[in-house]
């Protein structure tokens, strides 16, 4: 059997609309954000979900308690879910961070990670899910770093074009998680080597 999948990304920030880039920060929903947190749960209500697990960053866990907290659904919070850590340039200016993307794919931000090592750390998770969690539909509340990894570890994208990609928002990203599931190799050539 599978775990179905489905990533949706947090609803906006007052940092995102200020142009910064939060990383490990917490960050707070805007009032745009509110209504999206609530609209998210709207727009699933009626579909099966067996299990929400979010980022435990504040942003990440108030956009899956707007959604989710009245509809009996299992909430998790996990760390594995964090946006990539900026170290010294959490809460930098967007500007800056689309700079800095392309050299962060594989070099850690100064005192942080890199994009590799977000992948490393969602594959931790996706294997954890796929021994546990067979046959069940979960939802993934995180971040754009975490959108990266899950196209690499289950559509073979290439890591450096995700990081680099412009972002279109859309309405939830589905995966199917195949049971038993092992990370294939995160290093710098397994790029484009996912299953």
């Amino acid at each position: 059997m599978t775990v179905s999948l489905v990533y949706e990304t947090h609803s906006p920030t007052l940092d995102n609309e200020a142009g910064f880039a939060t990383g490990w920060l917490p960050g707070e929903l805007s009032p745009t954000g509110l209504r999206r947190a609530a609209e998210l749960g709207e727009r699933r209500r009626g579909e099966r979900i067996d299990l929400v697990v979010s980022s435990d960053l504040h942003r990440a866990v108030q956009t899956a308690r707007i959604a989710f907290g009245g509809a009996g659904v299992e909430h998790r919070t996990d760390p594995r879910l964090r946006e990539i850590n900026y170290g010294e340039l959490n809460g930098m200016p967007v500007g800056r961070l689309e700079a800095e993307r392309p050299v962060r794919v594989d070099v850690p931000f100064p005192g942080g990670e890199s994009y590799r090592q977000v992948v490393a750390r969602t594959a931790d998770l996706l294997e954890e899910l796929a021994a546990t969690q067979d046959g069940r539909r979960v939802l993934l509340v995180a971040h754009a770093a975490n959108r990266y990894a899950l196209a690499v570890l289950l559509a073979g994208a290439d890591l450096a074009a995700q990081v680099t990609a412009p972002f279109t928002w859309q309405p939830g990203w589905a995966y199917t998680l195949p049971a038993g599931w092992v990370r294939p190799p995160t290093g710098p050539s397994a790029a484009g080597s996912a299953r």
